[in-house]
């Protein structure tokens, strides 16, 4: 079995979120199990600053390794990808996306001819990748390269769709009309709509979020489009790469410990979380992390209405991530308020990232809504207490702790509103200052194992499926 990634970042060449996560790390344990897979990704101008060995194989693209020897192609053009951000920048999206990634799309397809690369399955990742399947049923449904070429489109997030003023469907070289294509929404040209509807199969990152992507609340105007298909929508869980996440062996925290023996490296890297925050190292106090886009996807707008009662509760909270302005300030001005409980930091900053999910007791993602998540996965990894709203891949890993359900992981609630955030809270804050009930929640997180083996079997057999079609 042989398959093509295609993505528009990969950890660790480039990276916003956790898109890059996933297609860095499933590659691997697809490889572990007997798939050939390659990947494709633009050639950034990160991806050059990245100090990777590179090695020119046409005019337009160069390769690297991943893994245990991963082929990774880079494709190159430098008005398109030599830009300082991946999307755009502090005026928006860059305006000519759509031609970004419809240059990107087509040179995958003829990289693998030039290659002699002749794919079983094209894995697709979101948006910037859903014109692949399109010219492999437009452009490429004569071509015998492919004649036996399945495609999988993976949605991360269906907030993302690839929309564009109609104007530019021309720009993306497809022979029949706009009216007759599966681009048109809302007089808009929509790439995802068109990936989902070319593709052989479509999954997504959730076995909840599969349900709730087909239900009007979550759709995101796609709602019919999924629904309608006929072999359905496949939620996957996601995994974690254990040689990046793991207390065991991770470098950038101050103690490794394990589900076996917690107790002191815990305390070991609050302490030492509160030092590099400036925070008073207390350990009587609960401490809350949160890394992250700071976005009202995640749920900050529960924290920032909810602050005043927050530190009330003699909590610490510290923050981490890059996002909108409201938010950055927001939580600016609650830090400089309430300097003694609240520590932000607006940067990407891989080694306190790692740090807050090992020193925190407990982990703040209210998100409203999330098709999968990771930090949530890496905190229960850690042994720091997830605080989640009941929605998408939150719903699929945490499960509630309380009096008659010793064995659950993490807080959860329902009700999607400050009076419901903060009833959550006020309970974390209780169980944690139950010595023995915190312990023995904290060793239930530790024992859960979100390694991608299982979900690259589920992967693998979905491929077999779609090839057999």
């Amino acid at each position: 079995m042989k398959v093509v990634f295609c993505a528009s970042e990969v950890f660790p060449f480039a990276k916003t979120g956790g898109l890059a996560d996933v297609c860095g790390s499933l590659p691997i344990a697809l490889k572990k199990i007997g798939i050939e897979v390659a990947i494709v990704l633009p050639g950034y101008r990160c991806v050059g600053q990245a100090g990777c060995a590179m090695e020119q194989v046409t005019e337009i693209v160069s390769r690297t390794k991943l893994g245990r020897n991963i082929q990774v192609y880079f494709i190159e053009h430098e008005q398109y990808f030599d830009r300082e951000d991946l999307y755009g920048d502090a005026a928006g999206d860059y305006p000519d996306n759509i031609e970004r990634f419809g240059f990107y799309c087509d040179q995958v397809l003829q990289l693998l001819k030039q290659i002699d690369f002749q794919p079983d399955i094209v894995h697709c990742h979101d948006w910037q990748t859903a014109l692949i399947p399109v010219y492999m049923k437009e452009k490429y449904k004569d071509d015998a390269f492919y004649a036996q070429t399945k495609t999988v489109m993976t949605i991360h997030n269906l907030a993302f769709q690839g929309a564009f003023p109609k104007e530019q469907y021309p720009k993306l070289g497809v022979e029949s009309s706009f009216a007759a294509q599966s681009f048109e929404f809302y007089d808009q040209v929509n790439l995802l709509k068109a990936g989902i509807t070319y593709s052989d199969k479509v999954t997504t990152v959730s076995p909840q979020y599969a349900q709730e992507i087909q239900t009007k609340q979550f759709g995101c105007g796609l709602e019919g489009v999924l629904s309608e298909r006929y072999d359905g929508v496949i939620g996957i869980l996601n995994g974690l790469d254990h040689d990046v996440w793991n207390p065991r062996t991770d470098s950038f925290i101050a103690a490794k410990y394990s589900a076996d023996d917690f107790s002191d490296a815990k305390l070991t890297n609050k302490m030492q979380l509160q030092k590099e925050l400036y925070l008073d190292a207390r350990d009587d106090v609960p401490l809350f992390g949160f890394v992250g886009r700071l976005s009202h996807q995640k749920g900050l707008d529960l924290v920032i209405d909810t602050i005043k009662d927050l530190v009330k509760m003699d909590v610490q909270m510290v923050f981490l991530g890059l996002g909108n302005g409201h938010y950055q300030e927001k939580l600016k001005q609650a830090a400089a308020l309430y300097s003694e409980n609240i520590a932000v930091r607006f940067d990407f900053n891989e080694p306190l990232g790692h740090q807050i999910y090992a020193g925190s007791d407990l982990f703040l993602m209210p998100s409203q809504f999330e098709p999968c998540g990771l930090s949530q996965m890496i905190s229960l990894y850690y042994g720091t207490i997830p605080v989640v709203f009941k929605t998408g891949g939150l719903a699929d890993t945490v499960k509630p702790f309380g009096l008659l359900n010793k064995d659950g992981n993490g807080f959860v609630f329902t009700d999607y509103s400050n009076a419901g955030f903060l009833k959550i809270v006020q309970k974390a804050v209780k169980v944690f200052s139950n010595d023995k009930e915190f312990h023995r929640l904290r060793g239930n997180a530790l024992r859960r194992d979100f390694s991608w083996e299982k979900s690259a079997r589920v992967y693998q057999e979905v491929y077999n499926n779609v090839k057999k079609q």
